[in-house]
């Protein structure tokens, strides 16, 4: 089992979204994609973030540009660096990955990624969101009554608690067997190795 604890509003993210889903297959492990609100992570423990976006290494930021851009183009991805309005309120998009349940969660998110990150639309606006239900084939006006029930909120803040006290400190937190975590798209080599032992010692 990978738990894949996510937020939409990050390009590494984005990322690891698309490059875990052919590493779970190849060894045939199941994803249980676990919708979180990264900003919620960042104000209760990791608040550094907002001041290294206030005060930039210009070195540094860059590189960060490169790298994505190398990452985006090795994935064969779409990736502005940085949208129009960033950061961006993404929770109603959330709540939108859990109302949506595991049957329709991937395809809305990756549209989400996808109008966002590509198309540098903002996902914080109902007509947004409503296009993005336009595309994967979800009725907007249920989307809307539903992300608005407290269970769902109620979830969303669960999953954000969760990761936390697992020990996650931001987006995509990925966990193999429960304990096992990783941070990061560039930490999927290593779950692969990961993955690459268990079916060693199951063998």
């Amino acid at each position: 089992m990978i738990e894949f604890f996510f937020d939409c509003s990050s390009p590494w993210t984005y990322l690891a979204f698309h490059n875990i889903q052919p590493l779970a297959k190849e060894f045939g492990a199941e994803i249980s994609w676990r919708p979180i609100l990264v900003g919620g992570i960042f104000n209760t423990i990791n608040p550094q973030v907002y001041a290294q976006r206030d005060n930039p290494v210009p070195a540094k930021l860059n590189y960060q540009k490169k790298d994505m851009a190398d990452w985006a183009r090795s994935a064969g991805l779409a990736i502005k660096m940085r949208p129009t309005v960033f950061p961006v309120n993404s929770v109603k998009a959330m709540r939108g990955c859990i109302w949506l349940g595991k049957e329709k969660v991937v395809p809305f998110a990756r549209a989400v990624f996808e109008i966002y990150w590509g198309e540098d639309k903002d996902i914080s606006q109902d007509p947004v969101l409503a296009e993005v239900c336009k595309r994967v084939g979800v009725d907007s006006q249920k989307f809307f009554a539903g992300i608005a029930e407290q269970a769902v909120k109620d979830q969303l803040k669960a999953n954000t608690d969760e990761v936390m006290a697992r020990g996650g400190f931001g987006s995509p937190t990925i966990f193999l067997d429960k304990t096992d975590m990783y941070f990061g798209n560039d930490r999927l080599p290593l779950i692969r190795e990961a993955l690459q032992r268990r079916r060693a010692s199951a063998a």
